[in-house]
């Protein structure tokens, strides 16, 4: 999974945005892979900050994955994702964009 992070303001609540294309497989398997992530992005909300959009783009199919090993993945990923929307918050609007592998 590939994670970006925008800035969008300080008290809004993270939110999210998910795209899978049909590389990874059919309906059914790119639907299976957009819950996981959703359900993820529900399971553990400290993980990210608030105002901060987040889009994940599925590149692998998860069709042998489970929610555990999504939020695993994610928790993995949690300091680099922390220290990069940490920084993200502190620069100015126009610039604030950045990208974390997850």
């Amino acid at each position: 999974m590939l994670i970006l992070a925008r800035q969008v303001g300080t008290s809004a609540p993270a939110r999210l945005g998910i795209t899978a294309s049909r590389k990874i497989g059919g309906a059914v398997v790119r639907n299976r892979a957009k819950r996981l992530v959703r359900a993820a992005f529900r399971a553990v909300p400290e993980l990210f900050a608030p105002g901060v959009d987040l889009v994940v783009i599925v590149r692998k199919p998860l069709t042998e994955q489970k929610l555990a090993d999504v939020i695993a993945e994610w928790k993995g990923a949690a300091g680099k994702l922390a220290q990069r929307v940490k920084g993200l918050l502190a620069r100015a609007p126009e610039a604030a964009n950045t990208r974390a592998r997850g």
